[in-house]
């Protein structure tokens, strides 16, 4: 039985949206439920990396992080201010080398966090529109003048910034540029040996994983436990996850009959990686059927076979983390 549904694991905009309409529902003052406060900032070893979350409730719930706990009680109440005030507010924060240690940290640093009480500085219809972004897997990113608290949703721009996940302060020092990328997922056309060392690794790394096998002697929830299997044939399954730019294919049976379907369904796709397992013979053979089954020269060159960088990888586990690796460097744009 197949089971396709992607889990969405960073909810925090989503969080604050219901909150906020939450509060609306019982009268709150000025409609406003909840505050987002985003990291826009950090200098030397800040806990949190720009453009992490917390979201914080007027009756003082909190869902996320922007410190790790060093600073979030005084997030709180700079929140609970703003939600009363309906204005934003830009929040500084010396992190002391004693509280960065307590949260995993050698050293400390600074973070700077906007505040934003939803239905006041940050719009309501804005959140949402962000939300069904989120929810249709299209890349967005959330412009805001740290000045004046007005924002806006980009979804053209930035391309770089989204490319790398790379939230951040503009060079004009006032506009802060939040992306909102889809969650990475791996597509992995057979369920053996290497998926199951590639699976674990590849959550570890923030992909949501994905197996596809027809054999169902492989594709078995005993052999991956906890995981999203299905026993579709490779094209017909591909075709229903639609894979994207925040995609990575994986093909590792070493049987055309099993990977060229998905193969092909990859190749007419925008997935950023596409990956083969096989040596350079099997992977000559597979470029003369994809030239065969009609695609160009710039098409075949997407795909990486014999798969993973060259580590001297040996074992499973090992070939793994090459793939990982390679899967890596493509995503960040690096040539290796």
């Amino acid at each position: 039985m197949s089971t396709l549904g992607l889990q969405r694991f960073d909810n925090i905009p989503e969080t604050a949206l219901d909150w906020h309409r939450a509060g609306k529902e019982t009268g709150q003052k000025s409609g406003q439920g909840a505050a987002l406060a985003t990291v826009v900032e950090t200098w030397g070893s800040a806990p949190r990396r720009t453009g992490s979350q917390l979201v914080v409730a007027s009756d003082g719930r909190i869902e996320g992080s922007v410190s790790g706990g060093c600073v979030e009680g005084a997030v709180i109440l700079a929140a609970q201010e703003a939600i009363a005030s309906g204005r934003h507010q830009i929040l500084e924060f010396g992190v002391s080398d004693e509280d960065a240690f307590a949260v995993g940290l050698a050293c400390g640093g600074t973070i700077r966090i906007l505040v934003e009480p939803i239905g006041g500085t940050l719009a309501e219809d804005m959140l949402a529109d962000l939300a069904t972004a989120r929810a249709e897997r299209r890349a967005v990113a959330y412009v805001v003048d740290l000045d004046s608290g007005a924002g806006h949703l980009d979804a053209d721009g930035y391309t770089d910034r989204k490319r790398m996940d790379q939230s951040g302060v503009e060079a004009d020092g006032k506009t802060f540029v939040a992306v909102h990328n889809p969650p990475l997922r791996l597509i992995v056309v057979g369920a053996v040996h290497i998926a199951q060392a590639l699976v674990p690794m590849a959550r570890i790394a923030g992909y949501d994983p994905v197996i596809i096998d027809p054999r169902a002697a492989f594709a078995s929830a005993d052999r991956f436990p906890g995981e999203t299997l299905t026993e579709d044939w490779p094209d017909e399954a591909m075709a229903q996850l639609a894979p994207d730019a925040r995609t990575a294919v994986v093909l590792l049976t070493h049987d055309p009959k099993i990977d060229d379907p998905a193969l092909e369904v990859a190749l007419r796709s925008e997935c950023f990686y596409i990956g083969a397992l096989g040596s350079t013979r099997t992977h000559a053979r597979r470029i003369a059927r994809m030239q065969k089954a009609g695609f160009d020269a710039a098409a075949i060159d997407r795909i990486n076979g014999p798969i993973g960088l060259n580590i001297g990888a040996a074992g499973p586990a090992e070939i793994a983390v090459s793939i990982i690796a390679e899967m890596t460097a493509t995503l960040r744009g690096r040539s290796l």
